[in-house]
């Protein structure tokens, strides 16, 4: 019977990835007895998968069409996958030890609330069961420690290769690392670019992340120094480019689109924030900063538009406080729009590690009795 099973299952494909889950190795640990109980465990490609219901479900029925099945078992599972190596080309950067995929949160501007997405987007991976490290590239105005209410400074300890490193302070789970440990209360950071690239280097390849699935970078905004040194300096998986619906953003949203484009990042979509603001006493909607301006982006440049974040005076308060949204207030209506950018985000990821996946790594390693 476990021909008839595996066969079954063949016609079972994962909707993003369009192949079918055996050849995807997606399928583990098959199980059949003699008197038709079948186990298995499904092993998607992120713990953040949006369609993992839809997926079980289409599973449970392929097994159950199979003559002879009487009981089903099915664990739900995940394990992040990563490119193959030089998957950027030559010159693309070295790789973090540990860290599969780096997603950059950009914009080309500053106050459209970029380092927000990026704290929220990092946390909501985490609640998806994904582990995430967030750095704070935004080396000139360091935001995160506060916005992730980090207690706590980054501790110095001894690598038998690379000398002194960093180990991160941790926050909701999520390990943090900013230039704002490392300057002491309002002195400006008054730095030339080399001195940036050295940090951001340091930030990269000298701070012991551990393992990862995802590195959520909060860059600065425009298209200077630091985007350049990230390019140049590890293998970006992708960008999630953050912008207002208004015209003036979204101008220097589209200059940063092309640079990306130029250094071979892959954008992953469009995070439209501050979409519209909901009033409390009249409970009308108001496009305070105009409207479709996101579909608009996402529509010229071929890419998705991942979320509309409406404009919520709790957003704001979570990250003086340090408590993001979505570890404050996980049932609110914004909280959840948070959710849904962190599983479209890992979705996207997922999509583009497809694309230049290793054709050995999708061997069927499934136990099969």
């Amino acid at each position: 019977m476990q021909t008839q099973v595996l066969n079954a299952l063949r016609t079972v494909n994962d909707p993003d990835l369009k192949k079918d889950l055996v050849t995807l190795n997606m399928i583990r640990d098959l199980e059949v007895s003699p008197s038709g109980d079948v186990s298995l465990r499904v092993v998607l490609t992120t713990p953040a998968c949006p369609l993992k219901a839809k997926i079980e479900a289409d599973v449970k029925a392929a097994v159950s069409s199979v003559p002879g099945v009487k009981n089903i078992s099915i664990k739900m599972d995940a394990e992040v996958r990563g490119k193959t190596a030089n998957v950027n080309g030559p010159g693309q950067g070295q790789a973090i030890p540990g860290v599969t995929h780096i997603i950059a949160v950009s914009s080309g501007k500053g106050g459209v609330g970029k380092s927000t997405v990026a704290v929220n987007l990092a946390c909501a991976l985490s609640l998806e069961g994904a582990r995430v490290g967030l750095m704070d590239a935004d080396i000139y105005g360091p935001n995160t420690p506060t916005m992730m209410g980090v207690i706590g400074e980054p501790k110095v300890q001894q690598h038998p290769e690379k000398g002194e490193t960093f180990v991160p302070p941790t926050a909701h789970g999520i390990s943090v690392m900013s230039m704002g440990f490392l300057v002491q209360g309002d002195q400006p950071v008054v730095w030339r670019g080399p001195m940036l690239h050295s940090v951001v280097s340091q930030f990269c390849h000298k701070v012991n992340w551990g393992t990862l699935d995802y590195l959520v970078i909060d860059m600065p905004p425009g298209t200077g120094d630091v985007q350049l040194s990230l390019a140049q300096l590890v293998p970006v998986t992708g960008a999630v480019m953050v912008s207002t619906p208004q015209e003036v953003s979204m101008q220097d949203v589209r200059k940063a689109f092309n640079m990306y484009d130029k250094v071979r990042i892959p954008v992953l979509g469009v995070v439209e924030n501050m979409s519209f603001f909901i009033c409390d006493s009249c409970d009308k909607k108001h496009d305070i900063f105009g409207s479709g301006g996101g579909k608009k982006l996402a529509a010229k440049f071929g890419t998705e538009l991942l979320a509309e974040i409406p404009l919520v005076p709790a957003v704001r308060r979570g990250g003086d406080e340090g408590t993001p949204i979505v570890i404050g207030s996980p049932n609110s209506e914004v909280a959840k729009a948070f959710r849904s950018l962190a599983q479209k985000v890992a979705q996207q990821v997922s999509i583009s590690s497809a694309k230049s996946v290793d054709p050995s790594q999708l061997i069927q390693i499934g136990k099969f009795n």
